[in-house]
């Protein structure tokens, strides 16, 4: 896993949307570079969503090949699939309807449309994962290819929002989800935040990315954060569990920052 999680701060919400962008841009070239296409999974949420609009409006977003980056997603609302309860439909409008993405990348979780259940749909979206890592494994030529496929395709970049209860994804406080650590995807009833049906990737899934990026703005989630950075429990405190394979890093505002722990507190360059 990856060493203490570094922490940059922006000094308001716009600024540090437009810093992740950036960053965004600048890593998924450098991914691209070295392994010739690059994997990002999104969150929602206004940071998330925000961020998506300020890549689509960077002028530096033709750096990317967008045609070779593969897209998932950590959560998703069980609804419609038009609803804009769904984080992909808002992230579409957001920014991958204005790209020349490969539609057979954009792996959206699947909608009460087509399941009856959460659970049913969650199961899909963990057999497309183990697919897409079985399609990954089959094309790697490199002396580290493992012997096995796992159940999860690489991820490069991995997007977390975290709200004022300290949920991650759709995992939330003391609920069964945070718990499960032999499944890649769960369904989730009775969420605390409407709606109450979903999908989410499970901790250990989050984990296997190779940097997991935390977005986090407002006052409203200060506390939430103070208490992940400072070595909460994951099951009471979600947010305190993701830990990227070489990289956990927390992008801020100054007031989600203003419980941090000062000792963590690097003022980074932006691509740093």
């Amino acid at each position: 896993m990856s060493a203490d999680p570094r922490v940059s701060i922006h000094p308001n919400s716009a600024v540090l949307m437009a810093a992740i962008a950036a960053r965004l841009i600048t890593k998924l070239v450098d991914v691209q570079d070295k392994h010739g296409e690059a994997t990002v999974v999104l969150t929602g949420g206004t940071v998330g969503i925000g961020t998506l609009k300020a890549v689509a409006d960077s002028p530096a977003a033709p750096a990317v090949d967008w045609s070779r980056v593969n897209f998932w997603w950590g959560d998703e609302r069980f609804v419609g699939k038009d609803s804009t309860d769904r984080n992909t439909v808002q992230a579409r409008e957001a920014l991958l309807s204005s790209l020349p993405v490969d539609p057979a990348r954009v792996h959206e979780p699947g909608s009460s449309d087509e399941f009856a259940t959460a659970d049913e749909a969650a199961a899909d979206y963990a057999a497309r994962l183990k697919a897409a890592a079985v399609a990954e494994h089959a094309a790697d030529t490199s002396d580290s290819r493992p012997e096995e496929a796992g159940e999860l395709p690489r991820f490069d970049i991995l997007l977390l929002g975290v709200g004022p209860d300290a949920h991650i994804a759709s995992l939330f406080p003391e609920q069964a989800g945070i718990r499960v650590k032999d499944r890649t995807v769960v369904g989730v009833e009775n969420s605390p935040k409407p709606p109450p049906s979903r999908i989410s990737l499970t901790l250990p899934a989050i984990n296997s990315a190779q940097e997991i990026w935390m977005v986090v703005a407002g006052e409203d989630k200060a506390g939430a954060v103070g208490l992940a950075l400072a070595g909460a429990n994951p099951v009471q405190v979600p947010a305190a569990g993701p830990s990227g394979r070489s990289r956990t890093l927390w992008l801020i505002d100054e007031n989600a920052a203003s419980r941090v722990p000062q000792q963590l507190v690097r003022k980074d360059p932006a691509g740093a």
